[in-house]
């Protein structure tokens, strides 16, 4: 029987099913003054072990976007970056110390739009358990790990909903051990889940 981390690999390269485009698919979506989606990229990091782990991140409390939520490690696509893998690699680098030859890079998944105005390229890599993270005081308060099988399970995934500038949004909620995996981030791993099937 093939490993969790083989059926992901196996997943983003024959996609099966449709996925989420992103929050608009909610009925939330938001732009950039301009009108323009602005390209990032995320590292979606999975701990090598017997039983595989999904590595996030929570971000610090005030930073202007997106503050106190957990997130996979990543941002934008900088014009000197050759393109998403780089850009979700660097940002690793960046925001938790993870050195990018450490990163077995597995796939990309399909972008997700962000009510907030970002097309968000998932990258999903591998590294092995234990390594020294160093994480950045200025954007991350703190590192966790969740079990990939409890993460991408769909019985996990509850839909919300709440007012958000002031209109109804639907979003997705992964709970684990009292912290709240919520937003795009939760919809890129609905999304991941749904390549498994």
């Amino acid at each position: 029987m093939p490993s969790l981390i083989d059926r992901v690999r196996s997943g983003l390269l024959n996609p099966a099913g449709p996925v989420l485009a992103g929050d608009q698919d909610f009925g939330s979506f938001g732009t950039t003054p301009g009108g323009l989606l602005v390209p990032a990229a995320v590292l979606v990091p999975i701990v090598r072990a017997p039983e595989p782990r999904l590595l996030l991140t929570t971000r610090t409390a005030h930073l202007r976007n997106h503050a106190g939520q957990v997130a996979f490690p990543g941002g934008r696509i900088d014009p000197g970056d050759v393109g998403p893998v780089e850009a979700a690699l660097r940002e690793a680098q960046e925001e938790i110390g993870l050195d990018p030859a450490a990163v077995e890079v597995i796939g990309i998944d399909e972008p997700y739009q962000t009510g907030t105005g970002y097309r968000v390229q998932p990258v999903v890599g591998s590294i092995e358990p234990d390594l020294p993270f160093v994480p950045n005081p200025q954007e991350v308060a703190d590192l966790f790990e969740v079990p990939l099988d409890y993460a991408l399970d769909p019985k996990n995934h509850v839909l919300r909903e709440a007012m958000w500038k002031g209109r109804m949004r639907r979003y997705y909620v992964i709970e684990w051990e009292g912290r709240t995996i919520w937003g795009a981030t939760a919809g890129m791993l609905v999304n991941l889940s749904a390549r498994l099937r």
